[in-house]
């Protein structure tokens, strides 16, 4: 993905380069981080007037993993969510969000083969990829 205007880019770009920095160690990175995506959380449950959008759920789990990696043991967390931010930044490709799209609360269809591979490998979509990732009937 190229250079964007968009503010969750940006959001997401300052969270891949503090994630860069608190996996080489830096504690404040990892406060940083933890801090922006609180903010990040905040702006996008009063953009979406909900605590229950797609939006929030991706950015609650992204957050609630953060947590987690702080956790004995569990630092390895850190790493995949650079991986998986440092892809989004670059091509739009959200995994965490492909993976929450098939929560039973997300879903719209029955699970199956060809919900999965048209989750996990359909193109980028501009927006959330729920409204991407539409049955084809």
């Amino acid at each position: 993905m190229k250079f964007s205007n968009n503010i969750v880019w940006w959001y997401w770009l300052f969270t891949t380069l503090l994630l860069t920095g608190a996996v080489a160690g830096n504690t404040l990175c990892l406060q940083a981080v933890i801090g922006l995506n609180i903010v990040q959380l905040v702006h996008f449950v009063l953009r979406e007037k909900s605590l229950t959008a797609f939006p929030v759920q991706v950015r609650t789990t992204y957050l609630g993993l953060l947590v987690l990696s702080q956790a004995p043991y569990m630092f390895w967390i850190l790493w995949w969510q650079l991986i998986g931010t440092a892809a989004m930044v670059l091509t739009g490709y959200c995994f965490l969000a492909r993976c929450m799209s098939l929560m039973p609360w997300n879903k719209t269809e029955d699970y199956s083969i060809a919900l999965i591979k048209r989750t996990f490998f359909s193109a980028p979509v501009k927006g959330n990829v729920m409204q991407g990732l539409q049955a084809t009937t």
